[in-house]
């Protein structure tokens, strides 16, 4: 099994920045995807953005051009810089991560870190 375990989050003005990381341990044969969602009150969660193995990105829309994502293959962690907070970015941030216990497909299993509070003030 994998673990996965969230930092950076916190209180924010308008305009600052915040940068979340996140690391998988535990036992597993791979990492594929690894990314962020993020649950505002009242909200379902939605996917602000990913990395694949490969290095290929994909962004909300909402945060596109403020928002970098990234990662170390090395230390199976991944990054999240976050510029130009708005308040509507306020939310619980999850991490996220498909792994697999073998070369299987079938062998897939997906995890979410507890999550971490990022709020913006205005």
């Amino acid at each position: 099994q994998a673990q996965l375990a969230e930092s950076g989050g916190g209180l924010v003005q308008t305009g600052g920045s915040l940068r979340l990381s996140c690391g998988a341990s535990g036992t597993f044969y791979s990492i594929n995807d690894m990314g962020w969602y993020r649950q505002a009150p009242g909200k379902e969660r939605e996917l602000v953005a990913t990395i694949s193995n490969g290095g290929r990105t994909n962004y909300a829309g909402s945060v596109k051009g403020r928002f970098t994502i990234s990662r170390d293959y090395a230390k199976n962690t991944v990054h999240l810089q976050m510029n130009s907070l708005e308040p509507e970015d306020t939310a619980v941030y999850y991490c996220y991560a498909v792994t697999f216990r073998g070369p299987d497909a079938r062998l897939r299993e997906d995890y979410w870190g507890q999550g971490t509070q990022v709020t913006v003030s205005s």
